[in-house]
């Protein structure tokens, strides 16, 4: 079952006064606010709002994203538990994979003619006040590649967002009794994740030993600053990521590479090992290089990794 949320107090000295929660006046009026604030909330870039699926499939996706990642985004919402936000989630995420030439069109358009997209994978968020249980269990079972996240609003203009179920490994069950929308969606989600996705072990296959043993230090103390850090690998780096990248990292014969989310500008890093990457292209996101060649250097980093988890808002 899902937890219930905390409450929120205000502090004035030593009284602690209760925050009242609030609502928004309608779904549209969320939509409107998290797009509206794409990157700061995501780090995506819009590419449509109600992107129509067409005649056939009859349906708008309520809100089309590219990833600081450059993958494909949907987003969808309600401002009230339902279990049709996960249904209509499915179906689009089948939708996408077919019809790939819509989405890059739109993402031409909006972002201009050299936007790149990676398909390698899909993210699919959905944004509700709260889920049944069964629902939960639905997407875990299937195996398809959902966030579920929830939100709160309170009166103090607060609002909180926090994701209750990453996307899941776990593959299609038997589909006897399901809902056959929810079935081929999924089937085709664990489909895609089998041919384009990527994992940790890949990137240390091949590398030294001890090289792989600092990847396996450093991977251990980016999870270990909070349960919800999610491990995202890509075919260049692996990024570690909240509701946006914290750090990425490539995994090199004599190095490790990270990326962290920091302004160089005004942090500038561990000294000897760090640098600016803003105006060089390189794999990953986040402007603020640093090397990795041993135990020192990680020790080295570590600050500056919980400083960036701070920031993106851990």
């Amino acid at each position: 079952m899902l937890r219930l949320p905390m409450p929120l107090f205000t502090v004035s000295k030593s009284t602690l006064q209760a925050v009242a929660q609030s609502k928004f006046a309608s779904e549209k009026a969320l939509q409107q606010l998290v797009e509206a604030n794409l990157e700061t909330v995501f780090n995506c870039r819009l590419v449509a709002s109600e992107f129509p699926t067409g005649a056939q499939h009859a349906g708008r996706i309520d809100t089309l994203a590219l990833s600081e990642d450059k993958n494909p985004v949907i987003i969808e919402y309600k401002n009230v538990e339902s279990s049709d936000l996960i249904n209509q989630s499915l179906f689009y995420l089948a939708w996408i994979h077919d019809h790939r030439g819509d989405f890059e069109i739109a993402a031409q358009r909006k972002l201009g003619p050299k936007a790149e997209i990676d398909w390698s994978d899909v993210r699919v968020i959905c944004i509700a006040p709260n889920y049944r249980k069964y629902d939960l269990h639905a997407v875990r079972v299937m195996g398809a590649n959902i966030e579920l996240w929830t939100y709160r609003l309170f009166a103090n203009g607060v609002l909180y967002f926090e994701e209750i179920l990453q996307k899941s490994d776990a593959g299609v069950v038997n589909a006897a009794g399901k809902n056959p929308v929810m079935v081929a969606a999924g089937k085709k989600a664990a489909a895609a994740r089998a041919s384009g996705s990527y994992n940790f072990d890949q990137h240390l296959a091949g590398k030294p030993e001890a090289m792989r043993q600092l990847a396996i230090a450093m991977n251990d103390f980016i999870v270990g600053l909070d349960p919800a850090i999610e491990v995202s690998p890509k075919k260049f780096y692996i990024a570690y990521k909240t509701s946006q990248n914290i750090v990425c990292m490539e995994v090199k014969q004599q190095r490790l590479i990270l990326y962290l989310k920091l302004d160089p500008k005004t942090i500038s890093g561990p000294k000897g090992i760090a640098r600016d990457v803003t105006d060089i292209g390189h794999y990953g996101t986040g402007d603020l290089e640093i090397s990795i060649k041993g135990s020192s250097d990680l020790e080295a980093a570590k600050p500056f990794i919980q400083m960036a988890y701070e920031q993106v808002g851990g």
